[in-house]
């Protein structure tokens, strides 16, 4: 495991001198932000007096604080500000005046009900990027609707193939459609960055959640439209693309097989003993496998069910086919290439407990990025962050008499 400390790393990260401030909660939003503060950005998140951020409590918590905030907030300062009051609007007002990016996962309108919209902070400041992630987007007839990510994921197409043909369509087992809609978020605050280096303005970025679904959803809707083709769900094979499977091994185990590369393939079915597949002219590409590919399906899952998971991939790597085993988070966690790329991070809590979390993703050879500070507690940073905008201590702790900030 790879330890890491609150330390700024050796070397400049790629978005150091950024300022960013954060409004949104739970997943899209606040994602968005994770990773812009994985690479330098400095990301001060206002979350509401009292409770903050629901995600503070989601899932599996020690000691009253989920796990999963550890990750999502590391690298982030918390200011507790009361956005319903007219003193904590204007105290956004001026945290935006001095940003370049403001990211906000409300339901469209609550921005500009708060006198925060996007016209008004960029008069202040036409320099500011202001990324607004919905479920439906700020425009058309479904914009006041509320979206989750699950609906999105149903609505962007996603849903309807994530099943066993004839089965109930079955969720990712994340929230992927908040984490694509996020990582989109990312892209459109770096393209605005580029444009701003060009021009001096900003502008404001409009991701929808089931819009960064659909994004992903590759060749579906131009199949739909050349050939009046709905793809349905294919369980663990790839529709079209053979052979890709999981197969059931003999210890109950199954082994991820992807030959569907036309030499990859012959190389496979040397392996499994049927040249005669491999060598059949009809079999030579990837059409004349699909139209086929229950024939191959069946050859490939014969094989393996009489061998356990590990001869399987074993004899795979020698045959240089790719494959590899479903894996568990405690594969995870024991996985010596994650470890060996920095991807199993230990980080100290201030109790002194250590807790093992995600590295960083992409890595970057100049300008990487790192574990600066552990995830806030809730306030942790509203005198400084305040201080900074030049409210004395006795307006700050006027402030936290009526409750506007903790």
């Amino acid at each position: 495991m790879t330890a890491v400390t609150s330390t700024p790393p050796a070397t400049p990260a790629a978005l150091a001198g950024l300022k960013v401030v954060e409004l949104g909660q739970l997943i899209a939003g606040p994602f968005a932000a994770k990773t812009l503060a994985d690479f330098g950005a400095e990301v001060i998140k206002i979350e509401p007096p009292g409770t903050g951020d629901p995600l503070r409590k989601w899932r599996l918590l020690l000691d009253g604080t989920s796990v999963w905030w550890q990750v999502q907030s590391r690298n982030k300062r918390s200011l507790a500000l009361d956005l319903r009051t007219p003193e904590g609007q204007d105290i956004v007002r001026r945290l935006s005046a001095e940003a370049d990016v403001l990211i906000e996962n409300f339901r469209p309108g609550a921005m500009e009900a708060w006198g925060l919209g996007p016209d008004e902070l960029l008069a202040a400041n036409p320099r500011l990027i202001v990324l607004r992630v919905s479920g439906y987007g700020q425009t058309g007839p479904y914009r006041n609707r509320p979206g989750f990510a699950a609906v999105a994921e149903a609505m962007g197409g996603l849903r309807h193939l994530t099943a066993e043909p004839g089965r109930v369509p079955v969720r990712v087992g994340v929230s992927i459609g908040d984490t694509l809609a996020a990582l989109h978020g990312v892209i459109g605050i770096l393209l605005a960055l580029q444009h701003r280096h060009a021009t001096g303005q900003g502008q404001v970025i409009d991701v929808a959640l089931y819009e960064a679904v659909f994004n992903c959803m590759e060749s579906l809707l131009p199949e739909y439209s050349a050939f009046g083709v709905v793809r349905e769900a294919a369980g663990s094979a790839m529709p079209g693309i053979a052979p890709s499977n999981a197969y059931r091994c003999a210890d109950g185990g199954y082994a991820l097989i992807a030959g569907n590369g036309d030499s990859i393939f012959r190389r496979l079915m040397a392996l499994i003993q049927r040249d005669d597949l491999g060598r059949d002219p009809a079999l030579a590409d990837n059409a004349g496998r699909v139209a086929r590919v229950a024939e191959i399906d069946a050859a490939i899952g014969s094989w393996a069910a009489q061998r356990p998971v590990d001869e399987v991939l074993q004899a795979l790597e020698g045959a240089d086919v790719p494959a590899g085993r479903i894996y568990t988070v405690a594969d995870i966690a024991a996985d010596p290439h994650y470890r060996a790329r920095g991807m199993l991070q230990q980080v100290q809590l201030p109790d002194g407990r250590a807790l093992d979390m995600p590295g960083i993703c992409p890595k970057l050879s100049a300008t990487p990025g790192g574990h600066r500070r552990n995830a806030p507690a809730l306030g942790e940073h509203s005198d400084a962050v305040l201080r900074e905008l030049g409210l004395t201590g006795e307006q700050i702790g006027q402030l936290r008499e009526r409750g506007i900030v903790k």
